[in-house]
């Protein structure tokens, strides 16, 4: 086992909340640049770039992962990833059946973009991808591990769209084995535990949420892997491991 940086929440010009630098090939520059072994592209309830940013992380040296944020029924955020591109890309076509049919606003919400290795615009999303689907969070975990992925509620200590601002709490015998802490968020670890004492024994993870390239300009945090691989960093946060 092995220490590796890692990014697993990062949202490209597909989400519509994204600044337009974020292209999948400045993406995994910034990675690179930042010293970030392995980088998860995690747009909101799609998978779609995540081909385009597979192919620039193989040029800029950067282990991909496949992933999306799932805005589940509850208006819970949850990260989704997933072991291999083509499961990520099934997930997603799956999800896509569980999404409301709301036509996107650029003007309200930003574009939806989708991007080839080049950062060349290769269409636009027309479906808002930011609205809730209709799969319920006691649910997600077992789909994306149906695909052999893993699923980690998002930024729970965030005051939006997240498991402990919603629901208000995290109950014994949830089926998630990792969840993710904000950088930002409410509080200290040690609060948090206190407050939850159901997090003692699970995984905790800390991602930039990135929307701009800015956001990928910090320190890294580093989990241990057998391998620098996605289907290693599955395993650890599905507690496969």
């Amino acid at each position: 086992m092995k220490e590796y940086t890692y990014d697993l929440h990062i949202h490209s010009v597909l989400s519509p909340c994204a600044d337009g630098e974020m292209t999948p090939s400045n993406i995994a520059r910034m990675c690179m640049l930042g010293g970030i072994d392995i980088a998860a592209l995690t747009d909101h309830n799609s998978t779609a770039n995540c081909p385009a940013f597979f192919k620039a992380c193989e040029k800029a040296g950067v282990v991909p992962v496949a992933g999306c944020e799932v805005n589940t029924a509850e208006e819970v955020h949850v990260l989704c990833l997933f072991p291999e591109l083509e499961a990520a890309m099934d997930f997603g076509e799956r999800l896509r059946g569980h999404m409301p049919d709301i036509a996107n606003d650029a003007e309200v919400f930003g574009r939806q973009v989708l991007m080839d290795e080049y950062d060349r615009e290769i269409g636009e999303e027309g479906r808002l991808l930011i609205a809730a689907v209709d799969i319920s969070i006691d649910d997600i975990s077992g789909l994306a591990l149906a695909y052999g992925g893993a699923a980690v509620p998002a930024h729970i200590d965030r005051p939006a769209f997240s498991l402990l601002y919603n629901l208000g709490f995290i109950p014994e015998g949830y089926p998630f084995a990792a969840y993710e802490i904000s950088p930002a968020g409410m509080g200290s670890i040690e609060e948090l535990m206190d407050a939850n004492p159901a997090l003692r024994c699970k995984t905790l993870i800390s991602d930039s949420d990135a929307h701009t390239l800015a956001d990928l300009v910090r320190d890294a945090a580093a989990m241990r892997l057998y391998e620098p691989i996605a289907s290693a960093v599955c395993d650890a946060l599905s507690g496969r491991t």
